[in-house]
């Protein structure tokens, strides 16, 4: 006698793999949209805090130029201090020109989280420096001398653009960019066009290239090709594509 499943049975096993595939797909997009809110929350809570520094001890973070008179010196030589490495509030002054600067030798843009993080306007404890075992990319480390966000991977770090035109920093459009907020995954984008679309709606004004929440230009780089619809000023996001291919940047503090 030869045994075998009935048509019953395997109708019961495949409705119950149907309903797992259900529930885990269903619990994938339920995390993601969590993590989405969570990065529109982090967003405006950095702005907050950068506004409320300000407000406070009348400059910028990283920039600050008195931050050793609250916070102590990490070393009394101004020329040394800017590399060491912190382990407390101990810091180091910025010079107080208004932009949070990258250039080698001026560690602003990783003094930035610590000044907050001292002001207590954020959770954490930074090193104020750059990573020194990893002098690529940007130079973050998460939880080390940057801060995480909820998205896996991501971290925003800061940069002085100002005034962009005739080509100057050729993956952002002609503007006025200030001080930049630059999320990323090692510079890399994160965002489906749909998702980053969905931030800027709620938190801007909807479009790439104009307001607070900017995106690259679709020709700077093959991996950011699909974010964008065309390659003027007034394009849209690609709202049709489903890969991965956007980077937001907040501008503007």
């Amino acid at each position: 006698m030869q045994r075998g499943f009935s048509l019953v049975e395997l109708s019961i096993v495949l409705v119950i793999l149907g309903l797992l595939t259900g529930g885990i797909l269903a619990g994938q997009s339920l995390i993601r949209a969590a993590e989405l809110r969570s990065f529109s929350t982090d967003l405006s809570k950095y702005n907050a805090a950068i506004y409320s520094f300000r407000d406070k001890y009348f400059s910028l973070p990283g920039d600050m130029s008195n931050a050793t008179s609250f916070w102590t010196a990490l070393d009394a030589d101004p020329a040394t201090c800017k590399a060491a490495s912190a382990t407390g509030p101990a810091t180091c002054n910025g010079n107080g020109n208004g932009m949070i600067e990258e250039l080698a030798g001026s560690f602003e843009m990783f003094r930035f989280w610590q000044h907050l993080a001292n002001a207590g306007l954020i959770e954490g404890s930074f090193t104020g420096t750059q990573n020194l075992a990893d002098l690529g990319g940007d130079r973050c480390q998460v939880g080390v001398n940057c801060p995480a966000m909820k998205i896996s991977g991501v971290s925003p770090r800061t940069a002085w653009y100002g005034s962009i035109t005739g080509g100057a920093h050729s993956h952002l459009y002609d503007g006025n960019y200030g001080n930049l907020l630059i999320v990323s995954i090692r510079n890399g984008p994160f965002l489906k066009p749909e998702e980053l679309w969905n931030v800027d709606t709620k938190l801007d004004d909807g479009k790439p290239h104009y307001g607070r929440i900017v995106t690259y230009k679709k020709t700077f780089d093959p991996g950011y090709a699909d974010c964008i619809v065309g390659t003027t000023q007034s394009t849209d996001y690609n709202l049709s594509s489903s890969s991965v291919a956007c980077l937001p940047n907040w501008i503007g503090f």
